[in-house]
């Protein structure tokens, strides 16, 4: 194997892996639409989150200590408590179009 190809092989995976995360997120409107409960933008949120918190605490396996106590309930507020909900009431009320026009 040239290195040429051994390149043109690394820069398809990179866009590969590119394009992976938009096309994830993109998932969120057709999961609000088809299979969530309508009109519970905080319970799609919860869990949304929930298994996601549950990993990163089991694979830190520590709690915060001192100042990053209130750190971590700011961020979280500001990302799980406010983010998503807005994020899913959203998904629930705009159609799949208008969302993808402003995602890009």
């Amino acid at each position: 194997m040239n290195t040429s190809s051994h390149g043109a092989r690394s820069s398809l995976l990179w866009t590969c892996l590119t394009a992976l995360a938009p096309a994830t997120w993109g998932t969120t409107y057709i999961v609000t639409t088809h299979l969530l409960p309508a009109g519970h933008p905080l319970f799609a949120a919860f869990m949304r989150t929930l298994p996601a918190g549950i990993i990163a605490v089991g694979l830190s396996r520590q709690l915060p200590r001192g100042s990053w106590w209130w750190k971590s309930f700011v961020l979280g507020g500001l990302n799980m408590a406010a983010f998503f909900p807005l994020l899913f009431l959203s998904a629930q009320r705009l159609p799949g179009g208008v969302a993808a026009t402003l995602g890009a």
